[in-house]
């Protein structure tokens, strides 16, 4: 099965449906007041969970994801219908950020777990929500808000209860085949496994443990060398790393230099990574050449204070040994409680919206201003009503004297949202 750890999709959520302009015509009920309904809210794009996908391969051939808009508003005070929801299933294990930001909108971690990622707008009020003691018969509704959209960064970090990391070729995948089920390809180059690989070591009657078989880590990984940074991003979430060194150093390596610079590289891309329990696994002592290099790497465990394991993961020497020990270890470790666990929305309504006017290269007005583009977005400027309204709360804004003070002149155009038009004094 192909893995794809990251991928890169587009979301729209649903526009909110019009409101009504409509007055009441009854047969017997002269001179009916407005009675238009409010537009359906529109779909939410929400990201959900599912344990039956296991990658972001689908995301290879998807990428845009649009939520429905809410339904119209109606004659006798109808509400439009809201819009279904755009639900998208992703593994467990996967990291949401805004694409342009780079802010973690989600970190879902747990089956089941839902994020809205982008909200659907609200409906438009129909005209019978205008109506009021000074304001009788009022003739317009609104247009529904649009919903929100944004690019999304999707990156999937494996779930395991044990990393296993080691220079290329030290064992790794042959060591995750000999403890489970997993079958990853094995061969004497370097970079044999080119993506993690998981396998449920089980320990007898409901007792089990994953580990995953990682790409092999070499010095200057922090810097993105080799496999690098796809490496590192994948052992974040283990609760116990066995490093795995090649006592006999086939290729002509150092182990207990090799266990130094990986920890150097564990170090310098998360001190928090780095703390993780270690045990030290001295794989391949089948051969002869692993007698000379034992008593250094017993000597390095006892300097470091970590556990040390001789192992044969072609002759299984010694497996069902380090099994025990790393289920029995796995208990004792307190598991860390996640720190981002919730989605962090953008929010069209918040407090913080200043109003910011630019120039573009026409010598043009921009004018900036979330709570205000929405108002745009929602007016219908075909109607004289609605066009007052968005006069007083242009005023309300202080936005003439904001442009005055910006040098605007008589018939400049201004651009707000999707509006242009010409400012006249």
């Amino acid at each position: 099965m192909q893995f794809i750890d990251r991928g890169k999709i587009f979301v729209r959520a649903g526009d909110g449906g019009n409101g009504k302009s409509s007055f009441r015509r009854e047969k017997f009920v002269p001179k009916g007041g407005p009675d238009g309904g409010d537009g359906g809210k529109g779909g939410d794009v929400v990201l959900e969970v599912d344990e039956n996908v296991n990658t972001l391969l689908n995301f290879r051939f998807n990428r845009r994801f649009t939520a429905d808009k809410g339904g119209a508003g109606d004659v006798k005070k109808q509400f439009g219908r809201g819009g279904q929801d755009c639900v998208i299933k992703v593994p467990l294990g996967t990291l949401v950020k805004d694409a342009d930001s780079g802010e973690i909108l989600a970190d879902l971690t747990r089956l089941g777990q839902r994020a809205i990622v982008a909200k659907g707008g609200r409906g438009g009020r129909g005209n019978a929500k205008f109506k009021s003691s000074s304001r009788r018969a009022p003739t317009f509704a609104e247009f529904g808000e649009p919903g929100e959209s944004r690019e999304l960064l999707l990156e999937l970090k494996l779930l395991a209860d044990v990393g296993l990391v080691g220079y290329p070729s030290v064992g790794k995948s042959s060591l995750i085949a000999a403890v489970s089920s997993a079958r990853p390809e094995i061969a004497d180059y370097h970079f044999t496994t080119l993506v993690p690989v998981l396998g449920v070591v089980s320990l007898g009657y409901e007792k089990s443990f994953v580990m995953a078989d990682i790409p092999g880590l070499i010095e200057g990984a922090a810097d993105g060398v080799g496999l690098g940074y796809d490496f590192l991003r994948h052992i974040e979430r283990t609760k116990l790393i066995l490093h795995i060194v090649d006592a006999a150093s086939v290729d002509g390596r150092n182990p207990v230099d090799d266990f130094k610079k990986i920890n150097v590289e564990l170090k310098r891309y998360s001190e928090k990574l780095s703390a993780r329990p270690q045990i030290l696994v001295a794989n391949k002592i089948d051969l002869p050449q692993a007698e000379e290099n034992l008593p250094a790497l017993e000597k390095l465990a006892a300097q470091e204070k970590i556990p040390f394991f001789k192992i044969s993961a072609v002759s299984h020497e010694n497996l069902d040994a380090l099994k025990n020990f790393v289920g029995q270890r796995l208990e004792e470790i307190v598991p860390e409680v996640e720190s981002v666990d919730a989605v962090k929305i953008f929010d069209m309504d918040k407090e913080d919206d200043p109003v910011i006017i630019e120039r573009n290269d026409a010598a043009e007005f921009i004018v900036r201003n979330k709570n205000l583009e929405k108002i745009v977005a929602m007016t219908n400027f075909d109607d004289a009503e609605g066009l007052r309204r968005f006069q007083f709360i242009w005023r309300m804004k202080n936005l003439d004297a904001l442009l005055k003070d910006r040098g605007i002149k008589e018939g400049t155009s201004v651009h707000i949202g999707g509006l242009e038009f010409e400012w006249h004094e």
